[in-house]
């Protein structure tokens, strides 16, 4: 059930942890002497970079003196917290914390411009990828970064179906990923999902000239509870970005809008990939 699983649990757990020691009046260093514990301790908890325990929440909320119904609530959110998912079994080829927040998410908007976005993207042309990017990696690795994109791709086929909207650069479609062979089967794959009645997929052609998004790739990620403000996660070599702040996100949302009005409608994107198609053949 979308919303319900430990990563987002974790997220709204220590958003309201936050925010109830702050209407407590308390700092991060008066509450780790309260506990006596480390600030730091406090902080990490507070941004989500170590978990929190059930006790650790009842300590914190007590010293908050938050009432018995809402210690009761955050006590079982952290329980839940703590459960494993089945993407952690990954969690050493991807970030964890980015599937977890796309596997609750009701809805994606996207933009990618120099490869065709993981949801979209055919078996080969992922392996292909992959071979490219990471030269070192195994066989074996591989095949789990290809098992975990299909994992991630089912999201779109489900009952409740993860709504997409995806602008894609001319550019990723004419890149030769894997030769043509592999990317005759790419724009086949893309027509295909394309297609889906919660996939909208659009094209900025190269005759658009500049547009908003040439500084990079981005995700904004919206949930189905409204306490789950919207994510927009940026991706990089190393490691991604999550801006939550919602100027940032506000920012984002305004550019994907713009850019949008810089692409092809669904319809002529259509067209431009089918023409591409036809030149590979």
């Amino acid at each position: 059930m979308r919303g319900s699983s430990p990563t987002l649990r974790k997220r709204r757990l220590v958003s309201e942890l936050r925010r109830l020691r702050e209407v407590a009046g308390l700092t991060i260093e008066e509450v780790g002497e309260r506990l006596e514990c480390s600030a730091s301790k406090i902080s990490r908890i507070e941004t989500g970079r170590v978990g929190v325990s059930p006790r650790d929440v009842r300590d914190m909320l007590a010293a908050y003196g938050a009432d018995t119904a809402t210690l009761e609530e955050l006590v079982q959110l952290a329980r839940e917290a703590r459960r494993k998912a089945w993407w952690d079994e990954f969690g050493d080829i991807v970030p964890g914390r980015y599937v977890g927040y796309e596997a609750d998410a009701d809805s994606i908007r996207t933009y990618q411009g120099l490869m065709i976005p993981g949801l979209l993207q055919c078996e080969a042309y992922t392996r292909a990828l992959i071979s490219q990017v990471l030269p070192n990696a195994s066989t074996a690795e591989i095949d789990r970064r290809v098992r975990l994109r299909k994992a991630r791709q089912a999201l779109l086929n489900e009952d409740d179906p993860l709504r997409l909207h995806v602008v894609i650069d001319e550019a990723a479609l004419r890149r030769l990923v894997g030769g043509a062979e592999v990317m005759r089967v790419q724009m086949a794959r893309l027509l295909e999902v394309g297609a889906l009645p919660n996939v909208m997929m659009q094209v900025v052609p190269f005759s658009a000239g500049g547009h908003a998004a040439m500084d990079g790739p981005f995700v904004i990620l919206s949930f189905p509870e409204r306490l789950d403000s919207d994510v927009v996660y940026i991706e990089s070599t190393r490691s991604g970005v999550y801006l939550e702040q919602q100027s940032d996100v506000n920012n984002y949302a305004e550019m994907f809008e713009r850019l949008v009005s810089s692409a092809q409608t669904p319809r002529e994107s259509v067209a431009l990939i089918t023409g591409i198609a036809r030149t590979l053949a």
